[in-house]
């Protein structure tokens, strides 16, 4: 089979396609035949490391955690899917060489789930990683419900920066499915219509004027959950918009490493800031992501394109050196590998 590898740390030219024996499934696994990888900020990072030639943790690592495919084999024991079923997966290379950028990967049980017949490979690879952080952004506020489905949020005013990114991008279509008020802010008309697409309410450009009174302004009494992909230079406005007990989520640090916080604007109103990365968040957490994403993917809630709100590039396997590059320079819209037919 087809895959990409890459042996050390270092600019997309470590990126190496390679063939490889097709691996075969375990008890309590499943072979996948992947029809689209997908392609996210932690995988560059990954493979750039603090430094070129770094040692990994593996002596060959295929990169990228999400992806979607075909059932191709299933292991002992494995009774809830059988060959041919539809699947999109997840955090596939956590403590594991093997990630989705090659025509098959093998896959615990618990990293897998159904794909509707109705929903297309391309929204399946596009879940994972973005889906279950903006998921896990939106169930750790005090006074609402750890787990997300219809009505859950109702009541709720989140704030989504960012909501032209692909984490951004799906917190807003998650927290209307469960029935919250989404205001979003967004640095281009082009990204404001983005964002309308995905479902927002509001949509603030946030270079076009006082962006605290603008949300203010639809939000009087407050936002209740920030999801927040730039902590650093947000701080100010996020203490000037929240409301009583509200939660700041923090799933990224763009803008910057480090965060200065006001202590009286925050402590007045009770904030909580909640950091978050899936890595360690724990199987318990994981696995409500992966259901509540799941469930909202059965409702029809979780589009990707243009119409969507979040364009998809696609790539070639053998060009998975320029995908990475066109995620690390910023690029709008979801990623992905087209790994088979």
């Amino acid at each position: 089979m087809k895959a990409i590898t890459y042996s050390r740390t270092g600019d997309s030219s470590v990126l190496q396609l390679h063939d490889r024996a097709i691996p075969d499934p375990d008890a309590g696994q499943v072979r996948v035949r992947i029809v689209f990888s997908g392609v996210n900020p932690t995988d560059w990072k990954h493979r750039k490391g603090t430094s070129a030639g770094q040692q990994l943790e593996f002596p060959a690592v295929v990169p990228h955690h999400d992806g979607a495919g075909v059932v191709d084999a299933v292991g002992a024991g494995v009774t809830d899917f059988v060959v041919g079923d539809r699947v999109w997966v997840f955090m596939a290379q956590h403590q594991r060489p093997d990630g989705t950028a090659q025509e098959y990967v093998v896959l615990p049980v618990t990293s897998v789930v159904p794909l509707p017949d109705n929903v297309g490979f391309d929204v399946g690879a596009s879940l994972g990683v973005p889906a279950i952080t903006a998921h896990r952004a939106l169930t750790v506020a005090e006074g609402w419900p750890s787990r997300l489905a219809p009505g859950a949020l109702a009541g709720a005013t989140v704030l989504v920066a960012g909501g032209a990114g692909a984490v951004g991008h799906a917190a807003i279509q998650l927290a209307r499915w469960a029935g919250a008020r989404v205001i979003t802010t967004v640095s281009t008309p082009e990204k404001e219509a983005l964002a309308a697409s995905a479902g927002a309410h509001h949509i603030v450009n946030y270079k076009a004027g006082d962006t605290a009174a603008a949300i203010r302004e639809v939000a009087p009494d407050g936002v209740d959950i920030v999801v927040e992909v730039a902590p650093g230079p947000n701080a100010a406005l996020d203490a000037a918009v929240v409301s009583n007990r509200a939660t700041i989520s923090i799933y990224a640090n763009d803008g910057g490493a480090s965060v200065g916080l006001d202590i009286i604007s925050n402590m007045w109103v009770n904030a909580r800031y909640q950091f978050l990365v899936l890595y360690t968040v724990g199987d318990d957490a994981l696995a409500n992501g992966r259901d509540d994403v799941a469930a909202a993917v059965r409702d029809g809630a979780m589009g990707v394109g243009e119409a969507n709100g979040l364009p998809v590039h696609s790539f070639p396997l053998e060009q998975t050196a320029a995908a990475h590059d066109a995620v690390e320079s910023g690029v709008t819209g979801k990623v992905l590998i087209r790994v088979s037919e």
